[in-house]
């Protein structure tokens, strides 16, 4: 194989995916000295459009399907009994309940505890039907009715814990924008960290109702979970921009310009964050479904898996584009970019001219090269004359 030596090289400079002591660049470093990057601010009407869409399905889905809400929220019946639990638990004791033969009994949950304890939820049930179902699964478990607890959930308190999440979730988002503005001093980071948030609230909701999954307290607790996860991932990059962005006005480059490189030098890290944190929470998920059935697990999984990885897009692309388009839109940042639009072009035309003037001074050379050679070569054919 013949050797071909490099531009770089035959040029004597040291090749951009190279160090100093000639030691090859890795991805991350590249794109966080900006030698390569991707244009995620550019193709921001792109990104919008596709949130735009998966938000439309998901609030169809919402609108359309609705949640499968847990007895906890809509009020129903508990029972609990001892029993040895094995792979065939969950089956067996479903299908005993359900073979009482009572109405309404399709949506009836039954969950494992510990490997001694199973709980089967139903929907509310009258002092008849609860004798039939406890005796079902008395006679299942292989002991006395007595041994087998009962508690009627209302759905009044279910609804106080509705009534107290929304009022949670709307406490958090107050507190997460003055957070945020006080820390960055800009509210235009506030509102696009808070249409992230509520962008991977959707998301996460609507994959429930596209699924089916129960909603459960679990299912609330993972949803808080991913939202400060959410929020963790879009400071971060937000960070790296209010880092870019110091001393704009001086720099050579445009808010959006700075705040894709910011994009570029946290996009590995974040990455890498994402993979790690859904890695085991996907081995949570597929435990609670495949091997468990249902239960909190699964619930809990479920609301993690889709807010984690919903949170680390939306912290690329949406939050970060959404706040370089209304930076844009500030006078300071309309004149910087028209000062920076005005300098280049008069660079362009310097550059215009100076290869014009080339040109023009390598056609004199030529000239003057043509004069000369016709004047030798009249000497020398007056010579053979």
């Amino acid at each position: 194989m013949q050797y071909v030596p490099s531009d770089e090289q035959l040029s004597g400079e040291t090749p951009k995916n190279v160090d100093s002591h000639g030691k090859k660049l890795g991805l991350a470093h590249r794109l966080y000295i900006g030698d390569i990057s991707w244009d995620f601010i550019g193709h921001r009407k792109l990104f919008f459009a596709i949130s735009a869409a998966m938000l439309g399905i998901a609030l169809g889905a919402l609108v359309l399907m609705g949640l499968k809400l847990g007895i906890e929220f809509k009020g129903g019946a508990d029972f609990s009994a001892p029993m040895a639990v094995n792979a065939q638990t969950v089956d067996t004791v479903r299908d005993a309940v359900q073979g009482t033969k009572l109405a309404d009994l399709d949506s009836t949950q039954v969950l494992t505890v510990g490997s001694n304890e199973v709980k089967v939820q139903t929907r509310t049930l009258t002092p008849d039907e609860v004798t039939k179902v406890r005796a079902a699964i008395a006679k299942t478990a292989g002991t006395t009715n007595d041994k087998v607890t009962y508690s009627l959930i209302g759905a009044s308190w279910g609804k106080q814990i509705t009534a107290k999440g929304v009022q949670a979730l709307g406490v958090f988002m107050v507190l997460v924008s003055l957070l945020i503005w006080a820390y960055f001093r800009d509210w235009k980071m506030s509102i696009a960290a808070i249409v992230a948030l509520v962008h991977d609230l959707i998301l996460t909701v609507g994959i429930y109702a596209l699924v089916g999954f129960t909603v459960t307290p679990a299912t609330l607790i993972g949803v808080l979970t991913i939202l400060g996860y959410s929020l963790y991932d879009t400071v971060v990059v937000f960070d790296k921009v209010k880092e870019n962005v110091q001393g704009l006005t001086g720099q050579r480059r445009t808010y959006s310009e700075a705040a894709n490189m910011a994009v570029n030098q946290v996009l590995v890290r974040s990455l890498n964050t994402t993979i790690i944190g859904v890695l085991p929470v996907a081995a949570l998920l597929f435990a609670g479904v495949a091997v468990l059935g249902s239960g909190p697990l699964m619930d809990l999984g479920l609301a993690l898996f889709v807010g984690m990885i919903a949170g680390a897009y939306s912290s690329i692309f949406i939050a970060t584009p959404l706040l370089a388009w209304l930076k844009e839109k500030e006078p300071a940042m309309k004149e910087h970019r028209a000062k920076l639009e005005r300098s280049s072009q008069r660079s362009a035309s310097r550059n215009t001219e100076a290869a014009a003037a080339t040109v023009g001074a390598q056609a004199a050379s030529l000239t003057d090269a043509g004069r000369t050679q016709r004047t030798r070569t009249t000497r020398a054919t007056r010579k053979n004359k």
